[in-house]
């Protein structure tokens, strides 16, 4: 183990920058479509000419989301096995790159449209599945546990209890992975401390709890009027930053770590600027990031999708140049509990 990941896991109270460990992007596509959607027509795993971009490029890791009901089509059950197959060779072929990966589960808090947490998807079951695939994972070097997208719409405490539960079963499975755990409302970072959802991030996620003390808090950040990542314009610099800094805030006042899973800009002049800025808060604040993954590459973007960095005719996007000049190319261990590290 590194003395950069032990400092970058152990030391919280001062505030001068070290290196951040994991940089990448989220590599889209086997999120897509619906349930029922043939693999290859309707969704799709990152093939190696995606994988191949992203380590070319020097980036270190990669987030890859994915679709619960496809890898396990009934609560409490068996994870699917031609699914599972594909998970393990995407991240077989990702490791072989070098590149660490973040298995995000992207269903916002849901199980076919039911909230985790309520009747039709009880919080136990939500951790059976984070049981199962831990201990399918279990100690994997460079596999992170990205346990749910963008909750939203719930009660912030009973997302917690959902949240801690999952993490005790990865626990309970033998397995030390880095786990990475949002908030209500679809973890912005600009919300944080807001309250029209019911108890603000800033309160309700204090309670999250891990006996190997190796979660990472997990938040996004997009940039554009609302916040929602779905235009091309963005607000300028100074505000990115501000949504930010309510984030580094919390987490150095809590003594935790972070991680910007989802961020992104379209490719204007001023949308890089604020890219910029926001990518230099990050850097500049390395004792409590972790990291980032820009949202998003992938082979199967519509060329008019603003945040895309797929390169259009062999060219990279405006935005891979910036996220480029804020890469690190070190990527340490992610799957040993801190109490073991301070032995």
């Amino acid at each position: 183990m590194s003395v950069l990941l032990m400092v970058a896991l152990l030391v919280f109270s001062s505030h001068h920058a070290f290196a951040l460990v994991l940089t990448g992007l989220n590599l889209a596509g086997a999120e897509f479509g619906s349930e029922k959607s043939i693999y290859g027509q309707g969704y799709i795993y990152p093939s190696d000419d995606d994988l191949d971009f992203v380590a070319k490029r020097g980036f270190n890791v990669i987030r890859l989301p994915f679709l619960w009901e496809r890898l396990q089509t009934q609560p409490g059950g068996e994870l699917e096995p031609a699914e599972l197959a594909r998970l393990d060779d995407a991240v077989a072929r990702a490791r072989r790159r070098k590149l660490a990966v973040i298995l995000d589960v992207h269903n916002y808090g849901r199980y076919r449209g039911e909230r985790i947490g309520d009747a039709g998807a009880p919080t136990e079951k939500f951790a059976d599945f984070w049981k199962r695939l831990a201990a399918h994972f279990a100690n994997q070097e460079g596999v992170i546990f990205g346990l749910m997208n963008e909750p939203f719409g719930m009660i912030s405490e009973h997302w917690v209890a959902s949240a801690n539960a999952a993490i005790a079963a990865i626990r309970a499975a033998g397995a030390h992975n880095l786990v990475l755990a949002p908030g209500n409302a679809w973890t912005g970072a600009h919300s944080w401390n807001a309250s029209s959802y019911g108890a603000p991030n800033s309160v309700a996620m204090r309670a999250i709890a891990d006996p190997c003390e190796n979660t990472a808090i997990e938040f996004h950040q997009y940039f554009d009027q609302d916040f929602s990542g779905t235009k091309a314009a963005c607000q300028p610099p100074e505000v990115g930053v501000k949504a930010l800094k309510e984030a580094t805030d919390w987490l150095r006042g809590q003594k935790r770590k972070g991680f910007l899973a989802e961020f992104g800009t379209g490719p204007s002049v001023a949308c890089l600027a604020t890219l910029d800025a926001a990518l230099s808060h990050l850097d500049q604040n390395g004792d409590v990031w972790l990291g980032w993954t820009y949202w998003a590459a992938g082979a199967w973007w519509t060329p008019d999708y603003p945040l895309s960095v797929e390169p259009r005719a062999g060219a990279d996007r405006p935005q891979t140049r910036v996220l480029v000049s804020h890469r690190k190319r070190q990527v340490d261990s992610t799957n040993s509990c801190v109490s073991s590290l301070s032995k």
